[in-house]
């Protein structure tokens, strides 16, 4: 018999390969909501992050309704509709954040020390058309790759250039696309900016140090809004009060989650 190739898939995968066939014995039947994250991570032994990519892959699938500050539903049966090709074997948005926290962090502070005056204005220039956008548009998104990418041509190193540009590419996955969708509004990425323009100001005192620190804290921030409750989530997209949901939401979600524990 032929030796066989070794299957290692990741954990999301895992996770959701379990959900499903939760779903799939009738378990959790169509309609339903499935536990929470907190439960689901308790119950599989593995952090909140992991499931929360390994639902969103079963969203992607067909298999739930992802309701930001509602929960995680079953979908109703329709032929055809499950799809786990779709996925292919991109790594999670956590996964990837964590490399490019790595990487990222190191090109700033490359960047801080080589940068040069046309690179600088070329960051800033990709900075302002993220600010021309804060709701999320088209010219955002370009914006904001075009930023990263600037930096990385201003270390003048054209394989940290390859390796960036990698990096974004696999943010083009199904289910780093569809955590984007619930999880960015216009506060996220006003603080986004906030940390864009640190970074920026720590290029242009030219100071390595700082500018890898404000690099890592961005992308730290970023995981962190990707892994908030979906009902702080939901307060916001209600509130759109400067950013930031109403006081008396994020106090009633707080006192919801005390209760819980």
């Amino acid at each position: 018999m032929p030796l066989q190739p070794i299957e290692t898939r990741r954990l999301y995968r895992h996770i959701a390969d379990q959900v499903a066939g939760l779903i799939a014995r009738g378990e959790f039947p169509p309609g339903s909501r499935l536990p929470t994250e907190r439960e689901l991570a308790q119950l599989l032994g593995v952090s909140r992050p992991s499931v929360r990519e390994g639902l969103i892959a079963l969203e992607v699938e067909g298999l739930v309704d992802v309701r930001v500050g509602s929960g995680i539903y079953v979908r109703r049966a329709r032929a055809g509709t499950a799809n786990s090709d779709i996925l292919g074997d991109s790594p999670g948005p956590f996964e990837l954040l964590r490399a490019r926290r790595a990487i990222e962090g190191e090109v700033a502070e490359i960047a801080a020390r080589t940068a040069r005056e046309s690179d600088i204005a070329g960051i800033a220039e990709a900075l302002h058309m993220m600010k021309s956008d804060i709701h999320g548009g088209e010219v955002y998104e370009t914006g904001d790759r075009l930023y990263h990418m600037r930096i990385a041509e201003a270390t003048h190193n054209s394989v940290l250039v390859s390796v960036v540009n990698m990096l974004w590419d696999l943010r083009s996955s199904p289910v780093y696309a569809r955590l984007l969708r619930h999880t960015v509004t216009d506060g996220v990425r006003a603080r986004s900016i906030a940390d864009h323009e640190r970074i920026l100001k720590a290029l242009e005192a030219r100071d390595p140090a700082a500018a890898k620190a404000a690099m890592q804290k961005h992308l730290d921030t970023v995981a962190k809004e990707y892994e908030r409750d979906w009902p702080l989530v939901a307060s916001e997209l209600a509130g759109h009060v400067n950013g930031r949901p109403p006081a008396r939401s994020v106090r009633r979600q707080k006192r919801a989650r005390a209760g819980r524990s």
